[in-house]
This record gives C-alpha cells, sequence and structure tokens, in this order.
C-alpha cells in the first residue's frame, strides 16, 4: 500500500511505502485520494509509484512484474484524468468519497451547539458569503468568481480575497495575467479594489478547511458561494467546501466541475431548482461561471424581503440536508460505496 504523508501533499518524496521485499507481494494499491489529479503536476508522483515496484519486484521476471496488478484508489469519479493514468501504467481504478467522510468528521458536533442559528430564526441582508484563500494556481476559478463579484459590484456581500496568494506566493495582479485575454478589463477591475479584504476579526486569511467558522456572516447571508478546488475537466470532484453550507444550514451554489450538483444529489441530498436556475450544473467550462456570475447578479438586486422570502423557500430543503449530513443518512450511503469499492477490487495471485 502507497500513499501521500503528510496531509495535502502530492509530491513524489511525500510517498510512504508499506510493502516488504522479504514476502512474494502480489497486488499494490495507491490511495490518492486526498488530493484532484493534475497530470501537470501529479505525472512525475504516480510514475515513482510504478518505479517503486518494479524496484520491490527486481529479482522477478518482467512477466512477472507485468502481472502485478494495481490499483489507483481516487476520490475522483467518472475523471478523465483518472482514466488516462490508469491506462498510461497499467492500473485498475478504484473510488470512494473521501471528502465527505472527512466533512463527516471534521464538522461533527456542531449541530449539538448554539454557535449555528436556527434556520427559522434569520434575518437575511445578504445575498451571498464568499471566502477566498488559495486563488491562484489551480485555483484561478476563483479569481475569475471574483473578477464578476468586483465587476458587477457585490462586494456588499461577505467576501475576502487576499493580495498574495498564501499557496502560490504571488500577487493577485500578478495571478491575473493570465485570464487577461479572456477578460481584456481584469487588470482594471481589480486594481480598483482596495485588498486584501478580511471578514471582521480575521488577518491574513487563516486556513478554515477542517472546521465551520463565519457564524454570524453565514447567518445574514442567503446562500453560501461554494469555490471548490476544481472547476474544469470532466470528473467529479467535490470536498469538505461543499459541505460547509450543509453543516451550516445553507442553501449554496457550487462552483465546480459540470455535473457536480447532479453529482451531490446522487449521495442523498437535495440542491435549488424549485428557487433559482440552476442550469449552470450543466454549462460547458467555458460558459460556467458566467453563468454563475449572472445568476448571482439577479439576487442581489433583489430586495432584503425578496431574499427572505427565498431562504424560506429554501428552508425545506436546507432542514432535510442538514438531518442527511447530521443524522446518519449520509453516513450509511458512505458505508455502503466503501464496503462495495472494497468488495470490488481483484487480487490475482
Amino acid at each position: 500500500m502507497f500513499h501521500c504523508d503528510p496531509f495535502g501533499r502530492s509530491d513524489p518524496d511525500s510517498i510512504v511505502s508499506y510493502g516488504r521485499t522479504d514476502i512474494h507481494e502480489h497486488n499494490y494499491i495507491f490511495f490518492f485520494d486526498q488530493e484532484p489529479i493534475h497530470l501537470n503536476i501529479h505525472m512525475p508522483t504516480f510514475q515513482r509509484v510504478s518505479d517503486y515496484n518494479i524496484d520491490m519486484t527486481h529479482n522477478r521476471d518482467q512477466n512477472y512484474r507485468l502481472r502485478r496488478a494495481g490499483y489507483l484508489l481516487t476520490s475522483e469519479h467518472n475523471s478523465e484524468n483518472v482514466e488516462y493514468v490508469c491506462d498510461k501504467f497499467r492500473w485498475k481504478s478504484a473510488y470512494y468519497f473521501f471528502h465527505g467522510w472527512a466533512a463527516l468528521d471534521w464538522y461533527r458536533g456542531y449541530d449539538k451547539t448554539f454557535l449555528i442559528q436556527p434556520v427559522r430564526e434569520r434575518n437575511i441582508t445578504k445575498t451571498f458569503i464568499s471566502p477566498n484563500r488559495i486563488v491562484a494556481g489551480e485555483r484561478q476559478h476563483r479569481l475569475e468568481m471574483l473578477y464578476y463579484i468586483f465587476k458587477y459590484g457585490m462586494t456588499n456581500n461577505n467576501i475576502s480575497c487576499p493580495t498574495i496568494c498564501p499557496a502560490e506566493n504571488i500577487s493577485i495582479l500578478d495571478a491575473i495575467v493570465p485570464l487577461s485575454s479572456k477578460y481584456p478589463d481584469i487588470q482594471d477591475v481589480f486594481s480598483a479594489q482596495t485588498l486584501p479584504i478580511n471578514f471582521a476579526n480575521e488577518t491574513d486569511h487563516p486556513m478554515h478547511s477542517c472546521w465551520l467558522s463565519l457564524f454570524d456572516e453565514s447567518a445574514e447571508s442567503l446562500l453560501y458561494l461554494v469555490t471548490e478546488t476544481i472547476a474544469t475537466g470532466r470528473r467529479w470532484h467535490l470536498t469538505e467546501k461543499t459541505f460547509k453550507p450543509i453543516a451550516l444550514g445553507m442553501p449554496f451554489v457550487i462552483v465546480g466541475t459540470q455535473g457536480s450538483l447532479e453529482y451531490l444529489r446522487s449521495y442523498g441530498f437535495r440542491t435549488f431548482g424549485h428557487i433559482w436556475d440552476e442550469s449552470y450544473d450543466h454549462a460547458e467550462d467555458k460558459d460556467r461561471i458566467d453563468c454563475i456570475a449572472s445568476l448571482l447578479r439577479s439576487l442581489n438586486e433583489l430586495s432584503a424581503s425578496g431574499k427572505q422570502h427565498l431562504f424560506a423557500m429554501a428552508q425545506e430543503v436546507v432542514e432535510h440536508n442538514w438531518n442527511h449530513f447530521y443524522n446518519g443518512g449520509f453516513e450509511a450511503v458512505l458505508w455502503r460505496e466503501l464496503q462495495e469499492m472494497l468488495n470490488g477490487i481483484e487480487l490475482s495471485l
């Protein structure tokens, strides 16, 4: 068995092996279930795993090496990247929803606290909340979303934006340069903003992935704008970010890959197509963020009473999702999935 350690790393030097050279091992599996696959970044990592297995069987003939059963276990479903990697390294693929388990672990117990305001008592004064921390590199879709927020004058909402991307260590104004061909006015739009934008009582955009926060800002917002880790390509990969609004008792819009809402519904959750247009979920990659921006703009133009009315219409779905997350329904689906995945792994002798 191989995996990357510590949590969050995915480079070749992070690979940890539990294999042994003193016994006859027939199969191996690489747990790459924490991060999405970026072919331009992770191919050396996959090559290292393949090389390790050749090294561990150096005393075997080449045909034996080719017969060994290798599995790539990921948290990406219906993924063209997984298919490419498995074809290249002659691996089989396996999948389970790692981030669903992570969210159940990280957000457990909040339903027993007074931190989250009851849904039916909230006074909605903002359209959305949108925390932004890592915005460069493979997360440029977050800069695209911020471009529309700034361009359409939606900074009256609960948003944050750093001056320097903490992961890539690059300034926002430099990070948006590759987007200039798509958005010719993006430099002017960002330059007109005073950055950074912080939430009250926050500085330096702290990492909040593994816990809930911003309770007051969330309680006054109609929806949570989830800017997921990835937003392009044929693949489904949702993370704990999607479960924050569910655990906070909120409606949501997901900036993710095509079909992300459909994917989430397959786990028993419900979304908000009866209240606003969710056709963005089926839009092509080049159009999806524009569709989401148009939706947010129309919602932002509603009066306070109009936003309160939509939130009231969303309460049944919000409460269903809360109960499904906190009362065992989601966990039961994940257990079935995990057991079916383990039972489906074929061992070659």
